[in-house]
């Protein structure tokens, strides 16, 4: 398992005092109001960056990090991924995962065959999605619902499913 969580990626500076746009990943992204720091995934690693301030624009969170106080300084960050220490992140309900967790998983059909690999989850109103690259090379669409997921166990990089009918063409 991953020991640190994506809430965000950089997308662009914001006024020239060193703000950036951030595109929240997280469900809610009022999370960066409690959160104190955050790590930039750069090419050269993880750097810490402390938050100053939190404000919200359409479905974007514009943050202000205190080590930076000018456009010229921030905009090398731009693109870079904001994670959080797995124990920082938002708690989970039951059947709740987190993303990170879920991609790369081994997936199984209930009589124990060997499927495919998730290699992506989709975010919908309604419920989550599940891509499966199957062993032929082909993807599949999976939703997260009780009668499709049957078990998941993160620890060991296992999901069983039900293939309902006319999901496997």
């Amino acid at each position: 398992m991953e020991d640190f969580l994506k809430v965000g990626t950089i997308t662009t500076t914001h006024g020239v005092h060193g703000e950036v746009k951030v595109y929240p990943t997280t469900d809610s992204p009022e999370r960066f109001l409690e959160l104190e720091r955050v790590f930039a995934v750069t090419g050269q690693g993880r750097e810490q960056l402390t938050i100053q301030n939190v404000k919200f624009f359409k479905n974007m969170v514009i943050l202000k990090f205190k080590e930076f106080d000018n456009i010229n300084d921030i905009i090398k960050y731009k693109g870079a991924d904001l994670v959080i220490p797995r124990e920082e992140g938002a708690g989970l309900m039951e059947d709740e995962y987190y993303i990170a967790d879920l991609i790369g998983m081994d997936v199984f059909l209930e009589d124990g065959t060997a499927y495919g690999t998730l290699i992506d989850v989709m975010e919908t109103g309604a419920n989550d999605v599940y891509i499966v690259k199957r062993s032929d090379g082909k993807e599949i669409l999976l939703p997260a619902i009780h009668d499709c997921i049957k078990e998941v166990n993160p620890e060991n990089g296992r999901m069983t499913v039900h293939l309902m009918k006319g999901l496997d063409a």
